[in-house]
């Protein structure tokens, strides 16, 4: 990658999503708030850049633009994730969660002050135009971006229905600018969706998690069994491309495929509320009380249907809990290539006026006490896919300010094997999907691939491939329905 990201914000446009923005409030935030120790000679300090601002600068600037831009600095130059959010970014990451929005449907960050392309959402304007990650948008409707703050540029794409917007954009390998015409509209975002590959094996997509993911799955999920006549041979997630989403969804995502109790991930951070240990239990996944186990309703033969999860450069936080989970407890293969790497929570705080504060408050854990921040997971078996290039993904390594990984700094992480949870998590009950045998390289499932027809999905092949010839015995099947 030629430069650092100056600014990076992951957002949705016409959202203001975060790559994973946990919705978790802290009941303690203001009383916590209440006991800080100000400094006083840095106060001091603030005071009088402000009063040179206010009186020297060029126009004059009122107070609250100043202290906003103020507050903006201080969360932005701590983490990627950290941001204050005004009115309408509240009200955008709340609906944004929901799975509609209005806007083009790209994932943006910043680099060279202009807007970088994480990857445009499936079935959006962008993502029908043909906008690819990796794209600088330099210029909007003719009119530069250079310079303009992420949330600003953002703003700009932005717009009612229906009217069109024309992007500039430099990519890789072009040597010209490329001009793509979009018409904005609101964005529905399908968190699931699913079909049957073939007589007895299913594919399931998860797009984001969502308020209504782990429903959407298990509406999904029976639908394939009742297509394939009550039986499925193998199954595939795919987790490609999913910026990740609620935290709550991760887990039900993980809870269907696990014996329950078992430890979906584990969260530390300094406050006691940012210690969380969430298991495959109802009450980790179903918000509200009375809210039935949507989870209850799946065929009990989804927790040991052989599985391949596929993964790659922009499968990021709810995303690689999924992942993480899956893998620790020997659940599924993983397939593809390396995620992400983001490992950390964000808490929303809100504050007066339906404003809050999106805080970087904790690390979380894969069930084996793997701490994946700016290293991601390793799948198991790794397999390029040339309409992809992993090159092109911006990873959270590469962004400026990312919160060290246990690789780059030595962090103290509490040990997961301290724990019941943890300890059964070594031996998990659940076995399913065989490991890939040793030796098993990514240039030898490449030469299984090597004659792909045109634009064929080389990493779903290969996953189907590998269900196929890790079938379980007619003897293991039998002590499986038992």
């Amino acid at each position: 990658m030629s430069s650092r990201l100056q600014q990076v914000g992951l957002v949705v446009l016409g959202a203001a999503l975060g790559v994973a923005a946990s919705l978790h409030f802290s009941a303690v935030a203001e009383r916590q708030a209440s006991t800080v120790q100000l400094p006083v000679d840095d106060l001091r300090l603030f005071s009088e850049v402000f009063g040179r601002i206010k009186n020297d600068y060029v126009e004059p600037v009122e107070d609250k633009k100043l202290l906003k831009e103020a507050i903006n600095g201080m969360l932005t130059g701590l983490d990627p994730h950290s941001a204050f959010l005004d009115q309408d970014a509240y009200k955008d990451l709340q609906v944004g969660t929901q799975g509609e929005f209005g806007g083009l449907g790209i994932e943006v960050g910043s680099e060279d002050g202009f807007v970088k392309v994480v990857a445009p959402i499936e079935d959006t304007p962008a993502y029908r135009a043909g906008v690819q990650a990796g794209d600088l948008i330099v210029k909007l409707d003719g009119v530069s971006l250079k310079g303009l703050s992420l949330n600003d540029a953002v703003k700009k794409m932005r717009g009612k229905p229906n009217t069109e917007v024309t992007l500039t954009v430099m990519r890789k390998g072009q040597p010209a600018p490329i001009e793509i015409k979009l018409r904005r509209d609101v964005i529905r975002v399908k968190s699931v969706k699913a079909r049957l590959l073939e007589p007895g094996y299913g594919l399931v997509r998860i797009t984001q998690f969502q308020e209504h993911t782990g429903e959407n799955l298990v509406q999904a999920v029976n639908d394939l069994y009742r297509q394939s006549g009550g039986e499925l041979k193998g199954l595939v997630m795919d987790l490609r491309m999913n910026p990740g989403g609620l935290l709550n969804a991760a887990v039900a995502v993980s809870a269907a495929f696990l014996p329950k109790n078992a430890l979906v991930v584990y969260t530390d951070g300094r406050t006691e509320d940012a210690k969380m240990r969430l298991t495959a239990t109802k009450e980790n996944y179903v918000r509200g009380a009375f809210r039935d186990d949507y989870l209850a309703k799946l065929p009990a033969a989804v927790k040991s249907v052989p599985m391949v999860v596929l993964v790659n450069g922009a499968s990021a936080s709810a995303s690689e809990i999924v992942a993480g989970a899956l893998q620790d407890h020997h659940r599924a293969t993983l397939l593809g290539t390396q995620t992400f790497g983001k490992g950390s929570v964000q808490t929303i705080l809100p504050l007066p006026n339906n404003q809050a504060v999106k805080l970087t408050t904790a690390r979380y854990y894969t069930p084996s006490g793997r701490s994946i921040q700016a290293k991601g997971i390793t799948p198991d078996i790794v397999v390029e896919d040339a309409a992809t290039d992993s090159r092109i993904f911006v990873r959270e390594a590469d962004l400026q300010h990312h919160l060290a990984g246990d690789g780059e700094k030595a962090a103290a992480a509490p040990k997961a094997g301290t724990t019941a949870e943890a300890k059964a998590a070594a031996k998990p009950e659940a076995k399913a999907a065989a490991k890939p045998e040793a030796g098993a390289t990514a240039k030898a499932e490449a030469k299984a691939e090597a004659k792909p027809a045109k634009r064929e999905d080389v990493q779903l092949a290969a996953a189907l491939k590998f269900l196929k010839s890790h079938q379980p015995s007619a003897v293991t099947a039998a002590a499986a329905a038992k």
